[in-house]
């Protein structure tokens, strides 16, 4: 079901990126007002490279993968944020679960992409 190769390398990539985000937005208020928006973008990404790598998955697959790449990143990058005191404790569901959504909605988009 789960392309294992693709799970890992759009996890890693999205990690990386809600890393640097969260780092950023640490010593800039304005990167930090993003937040929201830019982890759930970053999400989105990791959905859409999952989809594009995992070729010839079902849609289902393909969104449960991205469900789980964008929201395993947008954790990793959360719970920095926590740790830097720049989020409150609330915000490792809400901002998983959010972000794990729009991982699944960029694994769906992604089956489109993949196709080409």
């Amino acid at each position: 079901m789960f392309n294992s190769r693709a799970l890992v390398f759009a996890t890693v990539l999205g990690t990386v990126l809600q890393i640097i985000m969260v780092v950023a937005g640490h010593s800039s208020k304005s990167i930090a007002n993003l937040f929201a928006v830019g982890g759930m973008g970053i999400s989105l990404v990791a959905g859409l490279i999952y989809a594009m790598m995992a070729r010839g998955g079902t849609t289902s697959s393909l969104a449960v993968g991205g469900l789980v790449a964008g929201g395993a990143c947008a954790l990793i990058g959360i719970v920095v944020s926590y740790m830097l005191g720049d989020v409150t404790a609330s915000i490792l569901i809400l901002g998983t679960l959010s972000s794990a959504v729009t991982g699944a909605v960029g694994g769906w988009i992604g089956k489109f992409f993949a196709r080409a």
